[in-house]
């Protein structure tokens, strides 16, 4: 079944990049594709074990140590995939009213600045974060309930933020090659 964005969904919702752009609207598209499954799977992790420790906390009068914990684990990864994926989808907040009233041509030249900006923003905070994970504070730290090592509840971070490069990458090559032709 084929969507009809402008009919079937908010118009204010543009639909992902598709095709004819090269290699990294193809990277865009794949990493696409498994932050949905792997958000999908966190999503249903996260369901699961609030509703089982929900049981053993008031049913069984025996609460989960454990269960906090591994929520708010499961709840960092989630935004982080999920910010990640509003910038694919082009979903993040914006007002756009003057934008509106601009010449196709100011529109290309705004938006080619923007993902210039979020894309100097991202690399920064992304230095910043390896630099952080890379660390001996955080390559020997454990977490309390689990014993997890830090750094993959921690790496949710610049995960996130390497897939958001792309996906504002994929967008800035789009919008040059097609010289603003769809905004």
């Amino acid at each position: 079944m084929k969507i009809n964005y402008d009919r079937d969904i908010n118009p204010s919702i543009k639909p992902p990049i598709n095709g004819g752009s090269g290699m990294i609207q193809s990277l865009s598209n794949g990493i696409c594709k498994v932050e949905k499954f792997l958000a999908a799977i966190l999503m249903f992790a996260l369901a699961v074990i609030v509703a089982v420790s929900v049981a053993f906390r008031y049913f069984l009068n025996a609460p989960l140590s454990w269960s906090g914990e591994v929520a708010v684990f499961l709840l960092i990864w989630i935004s982080f995939i999920g910010g990640s994926l509003g910038l694919k989808y082009n979903s993040q907040a914006a007002v756009t009213l003057l934008l509106d009233y601009c010449p196709q041509r100011v529109k290309m030249w705004i938006a080619v600045f923007s993902q210039i900006f979020i894309m100097i923003f991202l690399v920064l905070i992304l230095s910043y974060t390896y630099r952080w994970i890379l660390s001996d504070g955080v390559a020997f730290q454990k977490s309390t309930a689990i014993l997890l090592p830090m750094w993959i509840p921690y790496s949710a971070v610049p995960m996130g933020l390497t897939f958001a490069c792309v996906h504002v990458l994929a967008q800035f090559v789009h919008v040059i090659k097609t010289k603003g032709a769809e905004l």
